[in-house]
């Protein structure tokens, strides 16, 4: 069975001690930290960049997951490989026909990349290019705001992505991200996802310790 990895997303994290929640939630059992790169343009929110992510990067050596909600992301890549993330993902929607290019390119910085696709974008979109992901992440949530709503209509999609993951051979991991709570949190697990991305249902818990194990046993 594929290894499940919960992956806090920071965006609900308390910024003011930034370093500190990053470096707690690490020890609370996160495998990896979701951080949500907006710009206000490709989503109408704005969060943090690379500086942010260099300066917290000391306070974990759980894998950084970048995920880059802006325009025109081959022109950051280098600056978010430099500030210490792991894996960075691209939206199929803000690279278009440069997906692959992108994805290379990210791969030559010698950080592994994934692409990303929102709601209503089909599966059959990405098909070309991942055999070049190390992941694939699937939004069910449309991309901007932490705390919304797990989109159902999402779940065949991830059943239709595991399968051409399958397909592949490779181990290519399967993220979900967007309104993922213990109530449906298995729904996304039998349907092929392994990486759970959870905000708000991580940090609004005073023991987030004990949702974290719930979340990666249910």
């Amino acid at each position: 069975m594929r290894k499940i990895k919960i992956a806090p997303s920071i965006l609900s994290a308390d910024f003011a001690r930034a370093g500190q929640e990053i470096e707690q939630i690490t020890k609370d059992g996160a495998d990896v930290l979701h951080l949500d790169v907006m710009d206000g343009s490709f989503v109408k929110n704005i969060s943090f960049g690379p500086k942010f992510i260099q300066e917290v990067r000391p306070y974990s050596k759980a894998t950084f997951d970048a995920h880059l909600m802006i325009v025109n992301p081959w022109n950051y890549i280098k600056q978010f490989a430099n500030a210490g993330a792991d894996i960075i993902t691209v939206h199929y929607e803000a690279c278009g026909d440069k997906l692959k290019e992108t994805l290379l390119a990210i791969k030559d910085l010698g950080v592994k990349c994934g692409a990303v696709i929102n709601p209503d974008t089909p599966v059959e979109k990405i098909e070309n290019v991942i055999e070049y992901c190390d992941m694939l992440l699937l939004m069910s949530v449309y991309p901007g705001f932490g705390g919304q709503k797990f989109i159902p209509d999402v779940l065949p999609k991830i059943a239709e992505a595991r399968k051409l993951i399958d397909s592949t051979g490779k181990d290519i991991d399967l993220e979900i991200d967007g309104g993922i709570t213990k109530e449906n949190v298995r729904l996304v697990k039998d349907a092929g996802a392994n990486v759970i991305v959870a905000g708000s249902t991580i940090f609004n818990q005073i023991d987030r310790a004990k949702i974290i194990r719930e979340l990666r046993e249910i």
